[in-house]
């Protein structure tokens, strides 16, 4: 039985990926998670009984836990998924970024490297750090290129700026300590379970509340879409096959005006859900002052992790969105349900 400690397992992407490795013969997942506002267990429900599962509610700054949890199951590999993700609310409360992911980062870190230290030379060897990070380190794009894996980091957010400070520990803690560490730095994910602050739930979740729908600024801001499943079989194939120390950009290949994906949404849910008065989703469409330090555009240069894993996203942006607006019109009371704490659709990041 090969275990793996995931960190931030309960949330977006760490949920879709717990689910996806438990789904390898072998495996066994320990979970730790904080479960902050944008963590929920209903996600997991489908594995909750697994005898290969179990979840811990723990920060990972908590040195002593993180040690116990590295004594008691002797893991093959630790992922570290859990950070403070949403931008606008880096905006609203930068500490809160700093705290989870610089200072938790690096206490996590901190733990493994005196774990790893004194672990036997064929357990050091098929050990693994990996690190899941964001393009939005490297800053904006112009009209033209994309980033590769050795852009120079330019992060313009307190969210960027603390994701950029815990890539710079990994990467320390591999050539200070010889930590084997993988960093990943992936585009914009979307796809079912994912917290309604984010673009694409927020904007199926305002439409058929009957609320606007808040686009910044002119909606031209060009982001690359990454199907969530995609996202996560990139990391579990960077986490087995990976050169240690490498970085890998993972993108779907997808650069869409938010605008763009807006009006896609809207003429999806006119045809799944429509509108009781006829009327397409998109007159509830409003143009709203945009955010303070906007990103106008990010796209990533996937070449690396297809050249040398032959990775490459299974989903086009065509499908991907089909089948995430049909979960969300399905699973409406779920988004009802986690949206709970301070957040309630409003405004945030306007400081």
């Amino acid at each position: 039985m090969q275990t793996y400690i995931v960190t931030g397992g309960a949330g977006f992407i760490g949920g879709h990926f717990v689910r996806q490795v438990l789904g390898v013969p072998g495996v066994r997942v320990v979970n730790l998670d904080k479960l902050t506002y944008a963590g929920n267990l209903e996600s997991l429900l489908d594995v909750a009984s697994s005898e290969r599962y179990r979840f811990v509610e723990g920060d990972i700054g908590d040195r002593e836990l993180v040690a116990g949890l590295l004594a008691e199951y002797e893991p093959v590999g630790v992922i570290n998924f859990a950070a403070e993700s949403h931008v606008d609310r880096s905006i609203d409360g930068p500490e809160a970024f700093v705290e989870t992911n610089v200072m938790g980062t690096f206490r996590l870190l901190d733990e493994v490297r005196k774990w790893f230290a004194i672990l036997p030379e064929a357990r050091q060897v098929a050990f693994r750090f990996l690190h899941v990070s964001t393009d939005e380190v490297y800053g904006s794009l112009g009209a033209d290129g994309l980033f590769t894996e050795e852009t120079a980091y330019a992060p313009n957010s307190p969210y960027s700026a603390s994701k950029a400070a815990s890539d710079h520990l990994v990467r320390a803690y591999h050539h200070t300590y010889g930590l084997p560490v993988l960093t990943t730095n992936c585009s914009n994910n979307y796809g079912p379970f994912q917290f309604p602050e984010k673009l694409i739930p927020l904007m199926i979740q305002n439409a058929v509340s009957g609320k606007a729908l808040p686009v910044y600024g002119d909606g031209m801001q060009i982001r690359d879409w990454l199907y969530v499943e995609d996202h996560c079989r990139a990391i579990w194939q960077v986490l087995r096959e990976g050169k240690v120390g490498e970085t890998y950009n993972i993108g779907g290949h997808n650069e869409i005006p938010n605008l763009k994906v807006v009006e896609t949404l809207c003429a999806l849910l006119d045809e799944l859900k429509p509108r009781s008065d006829g009327k397409s989703y998109f007159e509830q469409v409003k143009f709203v002052t945009d955010r303070p330090g906007h990103d106008w555009r990010y796209a990533i240069d996937a070449g690396k992790i297809k050249r040398e894993l032959g990775w490459e996203p299974a989903e086009t942006f065509e499908s991907g969105i089909r089948k995430t607006v049909a979960w969300y019109s399905e699973n409406q009371v779920w988004s009802e349900r986690v949206s709970s704490g301070k957040y309630r659709q409003e405004r945030l990041g306007v400081v």
